[in-house]
């Protein structure tokens, strides 16, 4: 049982949410930083909320233009800044951020267990991928993408489960009541963790990220890789399921604006990357991705709203 629940079957009425406003400057900021599990949330939220625009479409036009410019040589962007690793993890945590806070406060025990054992699967495949070229297909990373351990990422997980929750929850919204059904969500999730695969492997080759030891018929990406990703797509969409609490999922996406927030950045990013290096195909998938954001009525005047600075929360009604 909960503490709220424990605070009603006593009498005391549940606690409500703390109250945040934006904080005047760094100073003001700092001293309303949350201090306990009842004003973290509340100011995850608002800080994500406030800062929608920069995260979401700020971040991957600039992460486009970077990565881009890398692979292209273009002489603005400086050597050390060209692939740098810990831009590459930061630039991704931050794009995963409002799909990470809004999945937060839903996780329980099942729930970290879950992605725990997800995080060890993605290692695990991984390696296995790289050291014996099954089930992906032989291929080679070409730059580090953060730390590498084993010839891995050390991130990869950073990369990996965020793009299966994202497909997991925008297949929420687009279901509707039929997310009821285990069976209708793994029947369309799967597929559209796959789907996401089309966009991001075509643009990750032309980047120079890795490549494949025989090639590909689809934009030097191998038909194996896509057969690849749906065992690991059957995999990691199962665990989630389970361990995922989905009633508290539905509430959550019903209260939060940018959950699928990190959806767009995909769009953005990946679409822009390909567009750059003609790969059409990919382009027109993440276009239907971007339709179904918008399907979803994730895609507001918030979201395009353009941020004149970093929108900075601050705690007021503390208790004592």
């Amino acid at each position: 049982m909960s503490n709220v629940a424990e605070s009603s079957a006593a009498g005391s009425p549940p606690r409500e949410r703390p109250q945040i406003t934006e904080a005047d400057g760094v100073a003001d900021a700092v001293a309303g930083l949350p201090r306990s599990r009842r004003e973290v949330e509340p100011w995850l939220d608002a800080f994500i909320g406030g800062n929608r625009f920069t995260i979401a479409v700020f971040f991957p036009l600039v992460g486009a233009l970077m990565l881009v410019g890398s692979a292209e040589g273009w002489a603005v962007i400086p050597e050390p800044l060209r692939f740098n690793p810990p831009f590459l993890v930061f630039g991704t945590v931050v794009m995963a951020a409002p799909m990470l806070v809004g999945v937060l406060p839903t996780l329980g025990r099942r729930g970290v267990a879950g992605l725990g054992l997800l995080t060890a699967y993605t290692y695990l495949i991984e390696y296995v991928g790289v050291t014996t070229g099954w089930p992906y297909g032989g291929f080679e990373y070409g730059i580090d993408l953060g730390p590498m351990i084993g010839g891995i990422p050390a991130a990869l997980p950073v990369f990996f489960i965020p793009l299966v929750l994202n497909a997991y929850l925008l297949c929420l919204l687009l279901l509707g009541d039929r997310a009821a059904s285990r069976l209708a969500r793994l029947a369309v999730v799967i597929p559209a963790v796959v789907t996401m695969d089309l966009v991001l492997d075509p643009a990750a080759v032309s980047l120079g990220f890795w490549a494949y030891d025989a090639g590909g018929v689809f934009y030097e990406v191998p038909l194996s890789n896509f057969a690849g990703w749906v065992v690991s797509a059957v995999v990691a969409v199962g665990v989630l399921d389970v361990a995922l609490d989905q009633s508290g999922l539905f509430d959550r996406l019903d209260a939060c604006d940018f959950m699928l927030d990190d959806m767009v950045s995909f769009v953005i990013l990946w679409g822009a990357i390909n567009a750059w290096f003609g790969n059409w195909l990919p382009v027109v998938v993440a276009t239907v991705f971007g339709v179904g954001v918008l399907r979803a009525k994730r895609f507001d005047v918030g979201l395009l709203r353009p941020s004149t600075g970093v929108y900075l929360p601050r705690v007021v009604d503390r208790e004592p």
